[in-house]
């Protein structure tokens, strides 16, 4: 493994700093502290802009190549992250109304509250196949002492269908190139679990241990570039890790700053650069790793 300190990519300008009171998801989960954003999801488009959900204060920032932060959403919400759907909308998974599209500016529409009998316990991250199914993750407030998490699976055409619920924290959700695994972030546990995509018809998948990390909160984020390596954002340790297709380690990537790593993504056109997402200092940051 490769130790790299990665470099200052982008920081949230001042003029988007909360300055006010936190809101209710900021008190409930960094109490007394004052909190001017808390930045998670990344993801780049087509277009080469980088996206980030801030999730208390409802907004959805899109980064351009050039650096220049827009607001392209602002709701009453808590969205954890966001994806552009195969057909063009933007879906989200909001820890506060669920799995929602947002419609506007300002505006957005509830999609799904969770089944019948069975509400969301609070939504966490989401991924898009290539097929179009869209596969998420709802941690609530689970942990080691309610190992109740959950991940969902909808198809384009079909019904949401609930894969696991005995996750102690499942967080970031993310696929291999080739789709054929599923790799989630059990927070709690400081683990990554895998599962096959190739579901069987009427029962739980088979999942299994795929990482077993140590330190800081547990793994957060994570992605997967076109050579199959996996990179994890370690939660509360200032670092990602990124390991092979076998699970064997590849780099350590420390932040020169903040300890709140919290998301990663690899750039589409130069599979070896990582960004990585740290929610304390509100900024992004870039590694390239060597072959």
């Amino acid at each position: 493994m490769i130790h790299l300190t990665a470099l200052p990519a982008f920081s949230l300008p001042e003029e988007h700093r909360h300055r006010g009171e936190p809101s209710a998801w900021a008190r409930m989960t960094r109490p007394g502290q004052p909190i001017h954003s808390f930045l998670e999801a990344a993801f780049f488009d087509e277009a080469r802009n980088l996206w980030l959900a801030d999730v208390p204060y409802g907004r959805i920032f899109c980064i351009s190549p050039a650096g220049d932060w827009q607001v392209m959403h602002h709701i009453d919400g808590e969205p954890h992250a966001m994806r552009i759907a195969p057909d063009g909308r933007h879906i989200a998974v909001d820890y506060r109304h669920g799995l929602i599209e947002l419609t506007g500016p300002d505006s957005f529409e509830v999609l799904c509250t969770g089944r019948v009998g069975q509400p969301f316990l609070g939504l966490s991250d989401m991924c898009y196949g290539t097929d179009g199914r869209l596969w998420f993750s709802d941690s609530g407030r689970t942990s080691l002492s309610d190992p109740s998490g959950r991940v969902y699976c909808l198809p384009p055409a079909g019904d949401l269908r609930l894969l696991l619920d005995c996750i102690p924290y499942s967080n970031g959700i993310c696929l291999s190139p080739d789709g054929a695994w599923l790799y989630i972030a059990a927070t709690r546990a400081n683990q990554v679990w895998r599962l096959s995509t190739r579901l069987p018809d009427n029962s739980q998948p088979m999942v299994g241990t795929f990482l077993q990390l140590s330190g800081g909160l547990g793994p957060d984020g994570l992605a997967c570039n076109d050579r199959g390596w996996l990179a994890v954002a370690q939660a509360q340790a200032g670092r990602a890790y990124v390991y092979d297709a076998l699970g064997d380690p590849v780099a350590e990537i420390r932040l020169p700053e903040g300890l709140w790593s919290t998301s990663v993504a690899f750039h589409p056109d130069v599979p070896n650069r990582l960004y990585i997402v740290d929610a304390q200092t509100g900024s992004v940051f870039a590694s390239d790793i060597p072959d």
